[in-house]
């Protein structure tokens, strides 16, 4: 099997690593935590501690990082990915960065002899625990058919969206479509608990209708408990919301309801709730309703 290098060990990386080592890919694994490093050797990965050491050998490099800069600093510059992959690797950053970055990051590889894709994800925590994540890839289909297999061992629909870019395109609508569908189940939440309603009842029949979605089912229990492990922080839906309004603009698409709900993201960001899985966007609700928001 291809030996892998993975870059960036945080809540999605290292269970979506970990997939990898279950399936029998030999994995070497690199991040600025050393504990994630020792939680990757205990499921039989090996830590490397640097990014060159990590990818030399590598026949295809993952990177799973926050943000445009950190996937910046570690593809490029003496130490990063480009400069000691070996040629003909495949360079797969499933980080969620703007179309432009990752065009950018492609047109380097090729120059290099690198191939790359971009292959952002959708599911959050639970989705790369269990192996069940949407894969969203830009790029050729020669280096998309030769990713399949561990396309297939992360997720469960795995789709190439077209060229380079196209992946995280698609990415920046799916956080769009999350961001407005959660702010709808937050404002339901308040309406129908002020109403003396029944919530686990109301929730449920919600969900068994037309109302249902992923978002609804995934994020209930978030709901009724007032608890909000970061499954998916809303500091990266924030900066996903950056990324949807600006692609967008680029385009020239008008998304309202994006700008209003990339605003409501801020606020709750700007209130201290940055850190708290983006179901906590039933807090800011809850502040707008006269509430002490109750988790």
């Amino acid at each position: 099997m291809p030996t892998i290098a993975w870059i960036g060990l945080g809540i999605m990386g290292l269970p979506m690593a970990r997939n990898l080592l279950k399936a029998g890919y030999p994995v070497t694994g690199h991040t600025l935590e050393p504990e994630k490093l020792e939680q990757l050797a205990a499921a039989g990965g090996t830590p490397a501690t640097s990014v060159p050491d990590a990818v030399r050998h590598a026949d295809i490099v993952v990177t799973m990082l926050p943000a445009d800069p950190d996937l910046e600093a570690v593809a490029y510059g003496d130490t990063g990915v480009l400069a000691h992959a070996r040629p003909g690797a495949l360079f797969i950053d499933m980080s969620t960065v703007t179309p432009r970055t990752s065009i950018s990051l492609a047109r380097q590889g090729q120059r290099q002899g690198i191939r790359v894709l971009d292959a952002p994800v959708s599911g959050g925590e639970a989705g790369a625990v269990e192996g069940t994540l949407s894969v969203m890839v830009g790029g050729e289909q020669e280096d998309f058919d030769a990713a399949r297999p561990l396309f297939d061992v992360l997720g469960t629909t795995v789709v190439r969206c077209g060229a380079h870019g196209a992946g995280q395109t698609v990415k920046a609508a799916n956080q769009l479509i999350v961001a407005v569908t959660i702010q709808a189940c937050a404002e339901a939440v308040v309406f129908l608990e002020k109403s003396g309603v029944d919530l686990p009842a109301a929730l449920d029949v919600l969900g068994g209708g037309l109302a249902g979605s992923a978002v609804l089912g995934r994020k209930r229990e978030n709901f009724l408990r007032r608890s909000y492990p970061p499954g998916f922080r809303i500091d990266l839906h924030h900066k996903d919301m950056g990324i949807v309004t600006a692609a967008a603009r680029e385009v020239g698409a008008a998304v309202p309801l994006g700008s209003l709900a990339a605003s409501l993201v801020a606020a709750a960001r700007a209130q201290g709730d940055g850190g708290l899985d983006h179901s906590a966007l039933l807090r800011g609700v809850e502040r707008l309703s006269g509430l002490t928001p109750k988790g």
